[in-house]
């Protein structure tokens, strides 16, 4: 079956004024449990035994009572993924910051040794698990683009063997487009930041991951149709498993 290392956790988390947080899902690595929790919009938690990474936490309430990060990724300047004050709130000793260098110049000096700094292409290890950053950027390429090609970082990570691709701000990039045996992907789609559901999809077609989660999906007009980015992907190709969970709690 697709998705027998893919399983559904029950546990119901909430967050504060009981807006419910979507339940966690577990993948089956060679290095144990891998938990990838939904937060909010662009941001998730994953969780190994003895390791938990943040990616682009925001709003420090919506991790209270939650096991703090060891390791926290951000994609980009944009205050939707990068946010001081919430770092300095859920961050401990010793907390490892994964980012651009656009964000390591806004870092306050305390954060400075405790920080990898990745260009696009850069690869490095930490805690046994590999982080390769890749490009995420608009179409057409443009120095006046929102987001323009080698200032952000997505993320593949390999994970006890998986590989888990985090877009950013991106667009259906041939980058994106040219993955290879990623096991799972969180996707973007919100115009007119990033992009609509149709090239989404088609991007999401041409790399086959076993499974997209579709996030970071508000955009000017409300919430993106991700029921119909669904059914384009597993129309297009039945092996594709498109998990479709609340990244907007009270919405």
């Amino acid at each position: 079956m697709k998705s027998l290392f893919l399983t559904l956790l029950i546990t119901p988390l909430f967050f504060p004024g009981n807006a419910q947080r979507s339940a966690p899902d577990t993948v089956g690595t060679k290095m144990g449990p891998l938990i990838i929790q939904p937060i909010q919009h662009a941001s998730l938690i994953l969780t190994m035994p003895g390791l938990t990474i943040y990616a682009d936490p925001s709003n420090a309430d919506n991790y209270n009572g939650l096991t703090p990060p060891d390791i926290i990724l951000i994609t980009d300047i944009h205050g939707d993924h990068f946010d001081i004050k919430t770092i300095d709130a859920i961050k401990k000793a010793g907390t490892l910051l994964i980012v651009p260098q656009v964000v390591a110049d806004k870092l306050p000096d305390a954060d400075k040794g405790h920080l990898v700094v990745l260009k696009n292409g850069d690869q490095t290890t930490q805690s046994g698990i590999s982080i390769h950053a890749i490009p995420m950027y608009n179409l057409p390429e443009s120095p006046t683009a929102m987001h323009t090609k080698g200032r952000g970082n997505g993320y593949v990570l390999t994970i006890g063997g998986r590989l888990i691709y985090i877009s950013g701000d991106t667009q259906g990039i041939p980058e994106m487009r040219s993955l290879k045996n990623i096991d799972v992907a969180f996707i973007c789609m919100n115009l007119p930041y990033t992009m609509d559901i149709k090239e989404a999809a088609d991007a999401v077609l041409a790399f086959k991951p076993r499974i997209v989660y579709p996030y970071h999906y508000r955009g000017n007009n409300g919430l993106s149709d991700i029921n119909a980015f669904k059914t384009l992907v597993e129309g297009g190709d039945k092996n594709i498993e498109v998990r479709l969970r609340n990244w907007y709690p009270g919405k």
